[in-house]
């Protein structure tokens, strides 16, 4: 690679993983069957010209989170009430900074574990995209011991608000001469037989739920050997695609080195090119960033459900509308890390973010939600109004509605393009109807459907 001049790459290219390649870099790749347009290298941490403050900004939402739960802890303690609408709010407050605080920490804190284990990029992006879910999975289990059905239905809708994210990101997108923007292919392929999984596992379920809902069948509940099933088959499903999606990686990088005919050396330099943001960390550093994300997600969590608990009690909000509201907020972390990503302009790894919050909450989110509502269900909550869960009508609109988002998804980007006005446009209308949908009619069914 080394025996011809470079050629001038804008950072869109830079972020494949070859700046300074010779001209001929692409056209080589070509030949290998390789797009180049679609190679995307995750840069963990900040551009080296960026500013970096004092304090991270994680820390200072994580410290202001701090303050504000000691606060309102000193006023309990002192038997200073607030009014229900002030305490939710505070509560919310508190949990939304924490949880954000607490995604970043462990961002970061795996980030600098790859730096310091020299990780390739698609095992450091996936183990950060991983754990950056464990604050969100520790406050749906907080929620769960309010009200299991809030919980269940918070998991659900949020994969309709990423799938709306995912369609207004798209859409924003700097595209080619074509009107499109071509995301990384392991995430297109994986992905997509993701989507068709959905979307069956979603109309099997509400199918078979709305069948014995609408006759005299005795069963009119989700049990807790079919909560541990579903969840453990959706957990199954994920599984493989991580390993798929590793895999996938692995070869298309080895491929890549042997396309350029890459030495040693420069396969070193193209790795620390994605470490080159992260600061060199010592174990017990990487060991305090986890931790401190451990502390955040849990007071958080604690602080999401004390919310979840004034909303569904005093303030008498239905399940539905509550984790409306929960859902809204609880997915801000994952905004900030695409926002981060598209500000170093890494185009792809952004657009593979938010099409993960898609998968992710469906393969991940979910099934953790099912088997936390089994276990409460199995061992202290068996008493709960919420329980068991019923196949009431926002149960069954939320899992039938999966069909026709995941399949108008899969269609739109059946030619792995990202969406234009007109697919946004639809995309937006499916996740409205069913929001009204849900507002209108499920908000009246009985507790726990």
């Amino acid at each position: 690679m080394s025996d011809h001049a470079p050629r001038n790459r804008t950072p869109g290219e830079e972020a494949a993983g070859l700046p300074g390649a010779p001209e001929r870099a692409e056209s080589r790749l070509r030949r290998a069957g390789i797009d180049p347009d679609r190679l995307s290298i995750l840069h963990l941490g900040l551009p080296a010209d960026a500013w970096r403050p004092p304090y991270p900004q994680w820390a200072r939402r994580m410290a202001a989170g701090l303050l504000l739960w000691l606060a309102l802890f000193g006023l309990e303690r002192a038997g200073l009430a607030l009014p229900g609408w002030a305490a939710a709010v505070a509560a919310l407050a508190t949990g939304v900074l924490l949880l954000q605080g607490a995604c970043q920490a462990f961002v970061s804190g795996s980030g600098r574990l790859a730096a310091r284990l020299r990780w390739d990029h698609y095992v450091a992006g996936t183990a950060a995209e991983i754990l950056a879910t464990v604050p969100e999975l520790v406050a749906i289990a907080f929620v769960v011991g309010v009200s299991p059905a809030a919980a269940f239905t918070l998991a659900l809708i949020t994969i309709y608000l990423n799938t709306l994210v995912f369609s207004l990101y798209s859409y924003f997108l700097p595209k080619d001469a074509h009107g499109k923007y071509l995301m990384p292919r392991p995430i297109t392929e994986a992905g997509t037989q993701l989507l068709i999984a959905g979307a069956a596992m979603g109309l099997i379920l509400g199918l078979v739920m709305l069948t014995l809902s609408a006759g005299d069948h005795a069963k009119d509940h989700f049990a807790i050997h079919d909560l541990a099933l579903v969840g453990g088959l959706l957990l199954a499903i994920f599984a493989v695609y991580v390993v798929k999606l590793v895999r996938e990686y692995a070869r298309e990088e080895s491929e890549v080195r042997a396309a350029l005919d890459l030495s040693e050396a420069e396969v070193a330099q193209r790795r620390e090119l994605v470490y080159a943001g992260v600061e060199a960390s010592p174990l017990p550093v990487i060991g305090w960033l986890l931790a401190a994300g451990v502390a955040g997600a849990f007071i958080g969590g604690e602080r999401v459900a004390a919310f979840a608990e004034v909303a569904l009690g005093e303030l008498g909000l239905n399940p539905l509308l509550t984790a409306l509201i929960l859902a809204g907020f609880a997915g801000m972390s994952e905004y900030v890390i695409l926002y981060q990503a598209h500000r170093k302009g890494e185009y792809g790894i952004a657009l593979a973010n938010a099409f993960g919050g898609i998968t992710q909450v469906m393969f991940l989110v979910v099934p953790a939600t099912l088997l936390a509502i089994a276990a409460f269900q199995g061992w202290t909550g068996a008493a709960h109004p919420d329980l068991p869960l019923g196949f009431g009508l926002s149960n069954i609109f939320l899992l039938l509605f999966l069909f026709p988002t995941c399949f108008v998804l899969l269609e739109l980007l059946e030619e792995d393009h990202t969406l234009g006005i007109l697919d946004t446009t639809i995309m937006t209308a499916i996740v409205a109807l069913l929001i009204l949908v849900l507002v209108t009619y499920g908000a009246t069914s009985t507790p726990g459907g």
